[in-house]
């Protein structure tokens, strides 16, 4: 039986919901981590958030480490209990906020995957002509013409795209609007698609990308598909939806070192997020550095 008040994650929950709307999936993820925090406060019989110590979280943390919980897991759950507390300092439910001083270990940062230009370029070149296709074709060509999240792309409605313009406009994180060009090979494949989505798309359905029973595409799907092309083109790693913002960025910053724009184009709201792809550019530069500087590597002695 849940001793903590449990009512005030309760509270918590709608105000990310309703005041910060942040989607379902978020919520439902801070509700986990901080279901984690109460059931170890009523382990250690704490039936109040303002009795809750630092020295209760340092040994919360010692002990999630103890049970293998990774050091990136460890600090997404300080971050929402952090969070949490800020609400409660908020709601003046609490006078402290005792994770502000608490530190997570420390992990490395791992630099996300990404296609080469040439892998890419055999990715999107999908045969057929069929209406699945050239579905699948403008899809594919949009994630990496325009960097999407696929939650993006699958929220897109038909009249987001302006073909004329060469723009699509994008719904991001926190209900935040943007802006994002479109590419000719994207633009030609959205035209195609356009013609035989008329076909497809149930009378009404506002969505721009639909399954073949006519309604929103889901998320599911779309990653079916992805996988699917590129099994089928040869692409010897893992693909996935997310793979093509990956690469859209890492392309982006190879060619334009435009931190600010490249910034803009995600929509990251913080550019710390966006700072992740100089890193990958600093390896494809040290690497290509490393293949063609005579001095770049001490031969070994004869």
């Amino acid at each position: 039986m849940r001793k903590i008040e449990e009512a005030w994650i309760d509270k918590f929950i709608q105000h990310l919901a309703y005041e910060r709307r942040l989607s379902p999936l978020t919520c439902k993820h801070y509700r986990r981590d901080l279901d984690l925090l109460a059931s170890y406060c009523d382990k250690i019989e704490l039936d109040a958030w303002h009795k809750l110590k630092d020295e209760h979280l340092r040994s919360y943390t010692a002990q999630a480490y103890r049970l293998g919980l990774s050091p990136r897991t460890i600090q997404r759950q300080l971050s929402a209990a952090r969070t949490f507390f800020r609400y409660l300092l908020r709601e003046r439910h609490v006078k402290t906020n005792p994770v502000q001083s608490i530190k997570a270990p420390k992990s490395g940062k791992r630099l996300p995957e990404n296609l080469d230009a040439d892998r890419m370029a055999r990715l999107l070149e999908i045969p057929g002509d069929g209406p699945l296709v050239v579905r699948d074709r403008a899809i594919l060509e949009l994630l990496y013409s325009s960097g999407l999240r696929l939650a993006e792309l699958i929220g897109l409605n038909d009249g987001d795209v302006d073909l004329a313009d060469g723009l699509v406009a994008v719904t991001g994180k926190g209900s935040k609007e943007r802006l994002v060009p479109v590419g000719r090979f994207a633009l030609r494949a959205l035209t195609a698609w356009q013609k035989a989505r008329k076909k497809m798309a149930d009378a009404g359905e506002k969505a721009l990308f639909v399954s073949n029973r006519g309604t929103r595409i889901s998320a599911r799907s779309v990653q079916a598909r992805v996988n699917h092309w590129a099994k089928h083109q040869g692409i010897d790693i893992r693909v996935y939806p997310h793979l093509f913002r990956h690469s859209f960025a890492t392309h982006l910053m190879e060619s334009s070192h435009d931190l600010r724009g490249v910034q803009e184009l995600l929509g990251h709201a913080n550019i710390s997020s966006t700072q992740i792809y100089t890193h990958l550019d600093f390896q494809h530069l040290a690497q290509i550095y490393d293949q063609t500087h005579p001095r770049a590597k001490i031969k070994p002695e004869s």
